[in-house]
């Protein structure tokens, strides 16, 4: 299992649209081969910062599976307008939890 985090800054005053469009948007991402969940978090220090975070089984799916679709192409056409930067993403893969600690 691999988590991706990706940072999108929108353009401010857009966020319950924003927000809006992502409720829609969500099922695209839902149901891509190999997806298993998403939090979208908005940030308190600035309000226009989001972070997705979404757990794939592999890298692949990620790439192959959503990027490469036709889902992605109908996932970026509703959040497009509202980013005031292009989007960056990273891929992190599970070191420890805290069920080592116990």
């Amino acid at each position: 299992m691999i988590l991706e985090i990706a940072h999108f800054q929108i353009v401010p005053g857009n966020n319950k649209a924003f927000e809006a469009a992502f409720a829609t948007a969500q099922a695209l991402l839902a149901s891509s081969p190999g997806y298993l969940d998403h939090e979208l978090q908005r940030c308190i220090e600035d309000a226009s910062g989001y972070r997705l975070l979404v757990h794939w089984n592999t890298v692949e799916d990620r790439v192959h599976g959503f990027r490469g679709s036709p889902r992605f192409t109908q996932w970026r056409a509703l959040l497009q307008p509202f980013f005031a930067a292009a989007p960056t993403a990273l891929h992190f893969e599970r070191v420890t939890t805290n069920a080592d600690v116990r």
